[in-house]
């Protein structure tokens, strides 16, 4: 394995009920420190303590590694951040993404795609589970969160990244996973079970982090995503509207899209037209969570296979489609396995266990396969760049 250029250091983000469990964490990858929670009896706020760890930059250091406690990760964690960071010396690196919302839907979109890194929505969050920047982006960072009084670090990240014109990079393949400690902050009781988009091992990770294309977002004419049982599209240039973290649902959002009345009829018809085993999956799937969420399963699947099979046509032509080899089916069977229990309504995540898991990423992968054959059909002008 080559030596990486950058030169990564790293604190833990932890407070003192989590000590034990972070120094574990640092122990075991050989991180720099723990950033601890400076007035633990305070009010909650990530941004205080994350500012503690933006500040631990060891002399020399190229960047700055800043991971939450309650994260698990490989062991040659640091060194694949390392490589990383040559690769894309001056980006905002994030190694962890929540499988639900735009951030969510973008990664497993890119990992349909073949591409091993995707762009993040400008207006949502930054994930800062695991999270990588360049020391000076970072010293810019703390002192522009300094003077927010805002407590939430990912959405003055978010922020920050936005005015300065370039979102983060998420990594596609998710090597780090939250390990489901309660929040201190409290994001468990809204947002119900967070768990990584495309969990994927360092092994099969590497090859794409190293080598795959990158998906930017203005690359995409829009991005279907699913919340709250529900099918919603992020169109183009959103981030610019008078309220860009508006949600338009699927049919509300198709006319400003390039997807044209037949090929909105054809997406459609894929309700009625699903083979028996699709027809049988549908069925189990109402049963337990409703046929209104099963139907906008289906049809958020079929426009998230669509895109993404378009995205790979204009962006990475050349490229087998679907990308090759059992690496790549790995990642494309961990993509399709978080979207169905992702997007239902955060109180009944915790419904789809494990028997539940083959059955959704069956029904998933079926609807995006009927999506895929929509980009074969459609039209020259909807392949438009």
């Amino acid at each position: 394995m080559s030596t990486a250029r950058a030169r990564v250091s790293s604190a833990v983000m932890t407070h003192p009920v989590r000590r034990v469990q972070a120094q574990e964490l640092c122990d075991r990858l050989g991180l720099g420190g723990l950033a601890v929670d400076p007035e633990p009896d305070g009010p909650p706020s990530a941004l205080r303590t994350a500012l503690v760890a933006w500040a631990r930059i060891a002399d020399g250091a190229t960047h700055q590694l800043m991971i939450q406690d309650d994260v698990a990760a490989p062991d040659d964690f640091v060194d694949l951040v390392a490589h990383c960071a040559d690769r894309f010396p001056a980006d905002a690196l994030a190694y962890y993404t929540n499988w639900h919302a735009r951030n969510g839907a973008a990664a497993r979109l890119a990992a349909l795609a073949g591409a091993g890194w995707v762009r993040a929505v400008p207006e949502e969050f930054t994930p800062t589970l695991a999270i990588v920047l360049p020391v000076a982006t970072a010293d810019a960072f703390r002192r522009h969160a300094t003077a927010t009084g805002e407590r939430h670090d990912d959405e003055v990240m978010a922020g920050f990244l936005a005015g300065r014109g370039r979102s983060a990079l998420l990594a596609v393949p998710t090597v780090t996973e939250h390990t489901g400690t309660s929040s201190i902050n409290g994001h468990g009781a809204v947002q119900g079970i967070r768990l990584a988009v495309c969990p994927t091992g360092s092994e099969d990770a590497r090859p794409l982090l190293l080598n795959g294309w990158v998906l930017e977002l203005e690359q995409l004419d829009w991005l279907p995503y699913m919340r709250y049982g529900e099918g919603y599209v992020r169109l183009p240039g959103q981030e610019t509207e008078v309220a860009p973290r508006h949600h338009f649902t699927w049919r509300e959002a198709l006319p400003r899209t390039d997807l044209g009345e037949h090929a909105v009829a054809t997406a459609l018809s894929t309700l009625d037209d699903r083979d028996r085993e699709d027809r049988r999956r549908a069925g189990e799937i109402a049963e337990l969570f409703g046929e209104s969420y099963a139907d906008e399963l289906w049809i958020h699947c079929a426009l998230l296979g669509r895109q993404a099979r378009l995205a790979a046509r204009r962006h990475a032509p050349g490229a087998p489609y679907p990308a090759e080899g059992p690496e790549a089916a790995r990642l494309r069977r961990a993509a399709v396995s978080t979207v169905g229990p992702a997007g239902l309504p955060p109180e009944r995540r915790h419904e789809a266990g494990r028997g539940h898991t083959g059955l959704l990423a069956d029904y998933a992968s079926a609807a995006v396969s009927r999506g895929e054959a929509l980009a074969d059909s459609a039209p020259p002008t909807a392949d438009r760049r």
